[in-house]
């Protein structure tokens, strides 16, 4: 490589942030068991979904992330200022309870995962990853966290590696991806899925709050609203970081669609109910490293996730209440929003050891997060639309646009699961 590209390849990779990171997170084992499942049960069919969510995906991420940018607060702060507090407290708990049985079901298949690549202590495993990450959001300061979560969506090339590990027949992959099809009813739960999984509340939360973070922990930044003339470089800035971020969270995802529909599709389809049960299955057929591959991503990704998915709740709900948050703020500045995180993290570990059934729980959790979905996008599209909190900022025309459509395909999706 030349030094210019060299120089060049580094100053795009800064430039990436809270939007690489939030992408990378959407494809944590409850994500990567999903898409297993629809590789393995339907082949290369339902690739066509990872294709119309990116538009959507990467819509309302933007617009998560100008309010964050633009007004300086979260989005449960915004919502406060044009929905009754009470609402706003409504669908924050919903989103807190199915932020913690993803925790729960996430652990679980990293433990189970670290099991598999071990030959034992599965439970241990689950316990030692959640209260690494719950330490790791304690105490170590933001600056030094972003740049770690960071670096950790490179875990995400393991699932890339996969697919070298296996023959593909590309001219169907190709016809699954530019072809949408239905093959049956009960593909219809797993294209839901896929949405559910793919569109969810904790990354709007989180992508918004890290543009916060960013202006509150460098004195050289502050909100557009307050500093319009670098709005241009800013909007550049976000452009670049969430269609990449997006993009590698879909690239991942069909790479997982394509290695699981390879080797797991055969005639009727293999029933995967957990992202190890992806682990185990390629095995026989893939080899020993392929499975190996695997199982490491669902660790990497699981401990990209998890923090993803509690800070998140502590975000939403500290906001709501009007509490202090913020990852660079210790533990005691900060209380209430460590607590939520402490305890939805802690209450996640307990799920291991529920005789909840952890595809269950991850069906549940969809639904959950689809209901929450649909209210919370509308009200970020209104908020996006205030002038009273943009200023000259609102989301233009094709924003507006898109980030309706989104709003509008949750909304299918939540009536289609209501009556699945």
């Amino acid at each position: 490589m030349k030094p210019g590209m060299k120089f060049r390849s580094i100053a795009l990779f800064r430039q990436l942030g809270p939007g690489l990171v939030t992408g990378a997170a959407d494809d944590d084992p409850s994500g990567i068991a999903t898409y297993s499942q629809a590789g393995a049960q339907f082949g290369f069919q339902l690739l066509w979904t990872m294709v119309l969510t990116y538009p959507l995906m990467v819509a309302i991420q933007l617009v998560a992330a100008r309010i964050g940018r633009v007004t300086g607060n979260g989005l449960a702060r915004n919502m406060r200022e044009i929905m009754p507090r009470w609402l706003v407290i409504a669908l924050v708990g919903i989103l807190f309870v199915a932020n913690t049985i993803n925790i729960g079901a996430d652990i679980a298949a990293m433990g189970d995962a670290a099991e598999l690549m071990v030959g034992s202590g599965g439970h241990a495993f689950t316990i030692m990853f959640a209260v690494g990450s719950l330490l790791l959001q304690l105490f170590v300061p933001y600056r030094r966290y972003s740049s770690l979560l960071k670096w950790l969506t490179l875990v995400l090339l393991s699932y890339l590696a996969v697919l070298l590990t296996v023959k593909i027949d590309w001219v169907a992959a190709l016809h699954g991806l530019v072809v949408p099809t239905i093959p049956s009813k009960t593909a219809v739960v797993t294209i839901v899925a896929i949405f559910g999984t793919t569109i969810s509340p904790y990354l709007f939360f989180w992508q918004s709050a890290q543009e916060v973070e960013a202006i509150n922990n460098d004195p050289d930044q502050t909100c557009l609203r307050d500093s319009p003339q670098y709005a241009k470089a800013q909007f550049s800035r976000l452009r670049i970081d969430t269609l990449a971020g997006m993009a590698i969270s879909n690239v991942v995802a069909i790479a997982i669609v394509i290695g699981t529909a390879t080797t797991l599709n055969q005639g009727s389809g293999t029933q995967i109910d957990s992202a190890a049960d992806a682990a185990k299955a390629l095995a026989p057929v893939a080899g020993r490293f392929a499975s190996v591959i695997f199982s490491l991503g669902i660790i990497g990704t699981g401990l990209l996730a998890v923090p993803v998915l509690a800070g998140s709740t502590g975000y939403a709900v500290g906001e709501a209440h009007g509490w202090k948050t913020g990852l660079e703020n210790k533990p005691l500045q900060a209380i209430g929003f460590y607590s939520v995180i402490a305890v939805s993290t802690l209450l996640g570990i307990g799920i291991d050891w529920s005789p909840l059934d952890p595809f269950k729980a991850l069906f549940w959790s969809a639904v959950l997060n689809g209901v929450a979905a649909v209210p919370l996008m509308a009200a970020m599209m209104m908020v996006v639309t205030r002038r009273q909190l943009m200023g000259g900022f609102i989301a233009g025309r094709s924003l507006f646009a898109l980030g309706w459509t989104a709003t509008a395909v949750m909304g299918v999706a939540a009536v289609a699961i209501a009556l699945a």
